[in-house]
């Protein structure tokens, strides 16, 4: 399981310098801002203001930063984004071990690995689900024998997706509270889980005061849309227009159908050699317990694969300025489905097949993940060569018009300028920090020794015809734009904006006297 988590997650990652994630380079760009804020050359503690309570997505920015202390900024912020992606499979490995089944079922969480929310840098909520898995493995093993170790467990996971991604946090609250509930009739006990759930909860309370009204949300309607089970496909392997990842995908899914096949039997071997050889067993209290205790704990994962599932089915699209809402949660009810999986089969000439078709589904995913990677790490190289003329911590401003050149089904190329500020620090004309949604916020402006870039339009990122040099070009000495037509007639209006170089699509300009 170990050698195949490395090949699926770690391999795409390492054959392009800039993975096409949509929103991969603004992760980079604030993982450098807590990495470099005390460093007056970054500049960045004029910008901005940390808020690693109010917003407390902070797991990968803060293993990025440490990271960064002994890598390269670009090689830090992949190895912490394949420490998200390796949440999957280790959370499914620990759920497995709560439910008595072989935690190498965890394998099953590398076949989500490479769907279209990682795709999007959605990682921060891949983690989350991972943790999530691991949450509920680690309350049904407190559960079954308290001690001490998996109190600090359960205490840890919880306080790490707290971090990781907050509106996954509640669910895992009440997923502990459901667990020991459902288990009860098996347990009798509900007393180990309340020291667990003391320290997140602490921090949750903290937050529901700290937190900024971009997080306060608003009044959802709720309705039942069952037309969109006939999205689901869409919204899970479609991140490019090779038609290779369909193929990948209908080839997993018939080998997950053979390896439960192949569990399936295996399960039926064992209860006929148990009707057959029936030898001396358990104690009949312990044998029953056991018994009920595996039978309620199978529902747990069922039961919040349907709770996802509703939301999917009942949240809309956009819940005020977070948007692809409701298709997140296919992802989270299909990986906690993945709890129903039957255990693996004991005999190995059953067991052995079952693991290597789960390796080998997820394997064929990744594979067109490798692929189509490599070929972007080819749309990058004029990228990579115009940026290296870009000084330290320049005030830039960035116009992306052509989002071609990739195989991304949706553009790679939105923020990839944002990788400047990762690497060399400065100012960028657009960034997430506008929204107040992420730990990283822009200063007031009014504040004093605060200097912030221009506020821009809403969908600034998504519309650069709106650009007018004497509107929105002062603050700044750099420019970077994408367009194939070339860049000369943006700029034409103010004289002090000379070009600097052309590299394949992009265009690099700098107002005279700029260092």
């Amino acid at each position: 399981m170990v050698a195949t988590s490395v090949y699926v997650i770690a391999v795409p990652l390492a054959v392009v310098r800039y993975p096409p994630m949509t929103d991969l380079p603004f992760h980079a760009a604030q993982t450098a801002v807590f990495r470099h804020y005390l460093d007056p050359a970054w500049h960045f503690r004029e910008q901005f203001t940390l808020q690693p309570l109010a917003v407390p997505y902070m797991s990968m920015y803060a293993l990025g930063a440490l990271l960064m202390l002994v890598l390269s900024p670009v090689a830090a912020v992949k190895v912490a984004a394949a420490a998200m992606l390796a949440l999957l499979p280790a959370g499914l490995a620990v759920l497995f071990h709560g439910l008595k089944r072989s935690p190498l079922l965890g394998v099953l969480g590398l076949g989500l690995v490479w769907c279209n929310l990682t795709h999007w840098g959605f990682l921060n909520h891949m983690g989350a689900l991972g943790l999530f898995a691991m949450v509920v493995g680690l309350t049904l093993l407190l559960l079954d024998r308290p001690s001490r170790g998996r109190q600090i467990a359960l205490a840890l996971a919880l306080v790490a997706l707290f971090f990781t991604h907050i509106f996954r946090f509640p669910f895992a609250l009440a997923a502990v509270v459901g667990t020991a509930v459902v288990v009860f009739p098996a347990t009798r006990r509900l007393r180990p889980i309340a020291l667990p759930l003391a320290p997140s909860l602490v921090l949750f309370a903290a937050w529901l005061l700290a937190r900024t009204d971009a997080l306060r949300g608003e009044a959802v309607t709720f309705a039942l849309r069952w037309a969109r089970l006939g999205e689901i496909p869409s919204l899970l392997f479609t991140s490019f227009t090779d038609p290779a990842e369909a193929a990948a995908a209908g080839r997993a899914a018939r080998l997950v159908l053979a390896a439960l096949l192949l569990c399936a039997a295996g399960a039926a071997a064992r209860l006929a050699r148990v009707g057959v050889l029936a030898g001396p067993a358990p104690s009949p209290g312990s044998a029953v317990r056991q018994r009920t205790f595996a039978r309620c704990a199978a529902v747990v994962p069922v039961a919040c694969a349907a709770v996802f599932l509703g939301l999917f089915l009942s949240l809309p699209l956009e819940i005020g300025l977070w948007w692809y809402v409701y298709p997140r949660e296919i992802v989270a009810a299909l990986f906690l489905a993945l709890g129903a999986f039957p255990d693996l089969p004991r005999s190995p000439w059953l067991r052995v097949p079952a693991v290597l078709a789960l390796s080998a589904a997820a394997i064929g995913v990744a594979s067109v993940a490798e692929d189509n990677y490599r070929r972007f790490d080819r749309s990058t190289r004029d990228f990579d060569a115009l940026i290296a003329r870009i000084p330290p911590a320049p005030r830039l401003l960035y116009l992306v018009f052509d989002h071609g050149g990739s195989t991304r089904t949706t553009t790679p190329f939105l923020h990839l300028p944002a990788w400047v500020q990762a690497t060399r620090g400065g100012w960028l004309s657009f960034h997430f920090a506008v929204w107040d949604a992420s730990p990283v916020a822009y200063r007031p402006r009014a504040e004093p020794g605060a200097v912030v870039p221009p506020p821009t339009p809403l969908r600034w990122e998504w519309t650069p015809q709106k650009f007018d040099v004497r509107r929105h070009g002062a603050f700044f000495d750099w420019f970077l734009v994408r367009r194939r037509a070339g860049a000369d007639h943006l700029f034409a209006r103010d004289p002090s904006i000379v070009p600097v170089d052309h590299v394949g699509d992009w265009w690099l300009y700098r107002r005279s006297g700029a260092p």
